[in-house]
């Protein structure tokens, strides 16, 4: 086998900084967004996250793949980060129950992943200039064209993304004779969340996200959700008139990231891209109806704005991120539709803010009884 582990391998940033690390074997180029995950566990689900779509992946964690891989700890049908920069990646797992190892995984789906990063340099380096685009190869010969490939790189500002991850056909979830029947607009839905609403005695039927609310209708749905995905939001036209739709219902609407942000729009709020975005498992959020704080699962890079909120008649914000003040969730006024820009679902965790999906079946229900 060729010794891998003494190949050069860069990390090329659109601003002209290099990162020099190796190879791991998983040889070739990736390129998007470059951002970075604070979690430490939890990277398969991390790396198979739809709303990761687009991204090369920045793990501040130090040790990558040492527990493996198992196919119970994937949030869609495969990877979906463009590549993967970490500082030690384990060629060799020691958890029983895994079913195989991340370099394979990784070698089954054709994606890049170098090592030999220090990523603590350049997680502090993206912290200071802010989200942007980058190249990783391991083919570091000639940089002057890595350049020229990273600059017909398209940014993030301003990208649809959710087509590319979206169902293609309705899928029905669950027993048809379930409590409560809640219609899924899938723009890149972790399996997670799926799971929490199964787990509440609910039959879903996944849609594509382009579905009018009419053919939605059909179903007889009881609620909407409306799922996570990756992109800006702000250029989502059709999806924004979609909401204003669905909200139109009357019925219950709960927004995960993606949702939550296109929900807002729908109700005249604008959104902004951020410097370097919320990505990880211990983001603390404030409940300010409750006055309780949640340690939380964020992944996004698009926030909505918060002095928006502060002037909207419609709108209540309910939920802000104690780091920074940004908006961390909302409700409508008068309206049984609610929403958070954080990952209630957290799956490995933090499941401080599962109850979320609690108030949504408590909202079916008192709806439904009236």
């Amino acid at each position: 086998m060729t010794d891998y582990h003494k190949k050069k391998a860069v990390v090329l940033l659109a601003d002209g900084t290099l990162f020099w690390g190796k190879a791991t074997g998983l040889d070739g180029e990736a390129t998007g967004e470059i951002c970075f995950n604070t979690g430490m566990s939890g990277y398969q689900e991390i790396f198979t996250d739809p709303s990761y779509l687009g991204q090369i992946m920045v793990t501040t964690n130090a040790h990558i793949g040492n527990y493996g891989v198992t196919e119970d700890e994937v949030e869609s049908d495969g990877i979906k980060i463009a590549g993967l920069i970490c500082k030690n990646f384990s060629n060799f797992h020691s958890r029983d129950r895994s079913t195989g190892s991340l370099f394979n995984y990784f070698a089954d789906q054709n994606k890049v992943a170098i090592s030999d990063i220090d990523t603590r340099a350049l997680v502090r380096h993206i912290r200071s200039k802010g989200a942007m685009n980058a190249i990783i190869s391991t083919n570091t010969e000639d940089i002057e064209a890595l350049r020229v490939k990273l600059v017909n790189v398209p940014s993030m500002e301003g990208l649809e993304l959710s087509s590319q991850v979206s169902v293609k056909e309705p899928v029905v979830m669950g027993d048809e004779n379930a409590s409560y029947r809640i219609a899924v607009l899938d723009y890149g839905v972790k399996r997670n969340i799926l799971r929490n609403l199964l787990q509440r005695e609910a039959v879903l039927k996944v849609f594509p996200m382009d579905t009018p609310v009419a053919v939605m209708e059909e179903w007889n749905p009881d609620a909407y959700f409306i799922s996570n995905g990756p992109g800006d939001p702000s250029v989502m036209t059709k999806s924004i008139e979609l909401m204003k739709e669905v909200i139109a219902s009357e019925k219950p609407v709960f927004g995960i990231c993606l949702g939550h942000q296109l929900i807002c729009l729908s109700q005249g709020l604008g959104t902004s891209k951020m410097h370097n975005g919320h990505r990880g498992i211990n983001h603390p959020v404030i409940n300010l109806q409750t006055g309780k704080g949640e340690i939380t699962t964020q992944n996004h890079g698009f926030v909505v704005n918060a002095e928006d909120v502060a002037k909207s008649e419609d709108v209540i914000l309910t939920h802000q991120h104690l780091n920074d003040k940004t908006v961390a969730g909302v409700m409508l006024k008068n309206k049984p539709v609610f929403c958070v820009q954080y990952h209630p679902e957290a799956y490995p965790g933090p499941h401080d803010s599962a109850y979320l999906f609690d108030d949504f079946i408590e909202l079916i229900k008192t709806h439904k009884s009236n």
